[in-house]
């Protein structure tokens, strides 16, 4: 492990620091002693954490509201680029963020429990708020001396589940609430101001506030829409955004099309715009469900005009890592596994609308629905039933050829290829 980079004020490093560590799935009823200890401290103090779990990511905040000296440890990047607070510190000259990186390959060691060792190496005194006897954090601090743990066991067993049926919320309370909350104020400055219970201030902000995964989608489409810097006298018109719109577990049926119909020079296309945190191993169930995917085709269908999935990954929704372009006619193919969603990967920081929209124009005419596929597959993309999976081991075994069952089960090459490598190496 070792510092890649560095951002904010560097003589942080050279004072006395304490580093704050906590278990995954801290329970709630005992945010408020370890919020005593962070209202405890004060500029003489320096203190050093993550950001990678709920707890670490409000004590975090709570450091940078109190204005005490924090030195962030983060691997790889930065990611909370538009942070308030984090902004305010760095200004301010209270904040140091530290980007560390591996030395190692991965399968060597996890990289949480090197980052905590390499950390633990640079700091003189631990804080330990929950920790679970199960987790990564007890054997890691076991046999040292210089650790103060607030939370024991008895604190744990007599510490009251906080009541979240309180008097109603007024609506000056949740105008406050949501300045404090797109404030980056945190949690424990929410629960000071308006007195009302951690879980209860969880339970109002989730009744009021959009999900953070549709808050995150809605940033790429932001980002996505900033890339194609659509003008109002320009030539290329931004002629539908789409967009999310629910109400609870009601949503318009038309929700499915993709977010943006542009038109340039008379012709029209379609944007979908997803973003991941990372690649999960199965496409087809987290990205591209063929559901989606129907109705993505019988829209580009009844429009005549192609669809084309943008997807950023990694980084922030505002500044992806990655990001890559995939015609949908693609689709299948990378979900299938005869093509890599790797040949789609687009030049960052390079996006040339020009480029784009020359490469889009190619795909007029080429988008294909389902119906039109199974003409030729007349199973294709149906669901494997046991019977059907059963049979393909045997034929597998059997030493039949891909043709060969691709005939039988009346699917492309691909799917079977797919299907067997699933089977055998539950991949």
């Amino acid at each position: 492990m070792h510092i890649i980079g560095t951002k904010g004020n560097q003589e942080l490093m050279n004072r006395e620091k304490t580093l704050f560590l906590c278990s995954k799935m801290t329970p709630i009823r005992l945010y408020e002693h370890i919020f005593k200890w962070t209202d405890s401290l004060t500029e003489r103090d320096c203190i050093a954490c993550f950001n990678s779990t709920d707890m670490e990511s409000e004590v975090l905040k709570a450091l940078l509201v109190a204005k005490v000296p924090t030195i962030l440890f983060v691997m790889n990047r930065f990611t909370d680029v538009n942070n308030i607070q984090v902004e305010k510190a760095i200004l301010e000259k209270r904040m140091l963020i530290v980007i560390l990186k591996r030395d190692e390959p991965k399968g060597k060691g996890q990289t949480p429990r090197l980052r905590n060792e390499y950390v633990l190496s640079l700091c003189q005194h631990v804080v330990c708020g929950y920790v679970n006897k199960n987790g990564s954090v007890f054997p890691l601090l076991a046999g040292r001396i210089n650790v103060m743990s607030l939370i024991e066991e008895t604190t744990c067993s007599m510490a009251a589940e906080p009541d979240v049926r309180l008097e109603r919320w007024t609506v000056a309370q949740d105008k406050m609430l949501l300045r404090l909350f797109y404030a980056d104020m945190g949690i424990h400055a929410i629960h000071k101001q308006l007195q009302r219970s951690y879980a209860s201030i969880y339970a109002r902000l989730h009744s009021i506030t959009q999900p953070e995964e549709l808050l995150k989608g809605r940033e790429f489409e932001d980002y996505v829409l900033s890339m194609f810097d659509v003008k109002k006298n320009g030539p290329l018109f931004l002629q539908e955004w789409q967009g999310d719109k629910s109400l609870g577990l009601l949503q318009p049926e038309n929700n499915s099309n993709p977010d943006f119909v542009f038109r340039y020079e008379g012709k029209e296309f379609a944007i979908e715009c997803k973003w991941r945190e990372k690649l999960s191993r199965d496409l087809s169930k987290d990205l591209f469900p063929m559901v989606r995917i129907e109705n993505y085709m019988k829209f580009s269908k009844s429009r005549n005009m192609p669809v084309t999935i943008i997807l950023g990954v990694g980084g922030e929704p505002c500044n992806p890592e990655l990001l890559y372009r995939i015609p949908l006619e693609r689709i299948v193919s990378i979900t299938s596994g005869t093509q890599s969603i790797v040949d789609y990967l687009y030049p960052l920081p390079s996006f040339n609308i020009t480029m784009f929209i020359q490469q889009e124009g190619k795909n007029y005419g080429q988008a294909y629905t389902l119906d039109e596929k199974r003409k030729q597959f007349p199973n294709a993309y149906k669901s494997w039933s046991i019977e059907d999976d059963e049979r393909l081991i045997a034929l597998f075994k059997e030493n039949r050829s891909v043709k060969e069952i691709a005939s039988i089960f009346e699917r492309n090459e691909g799917a079977i290829r797919s299907r067997i490598k699933k089977l055998i190496t539950g991949e």
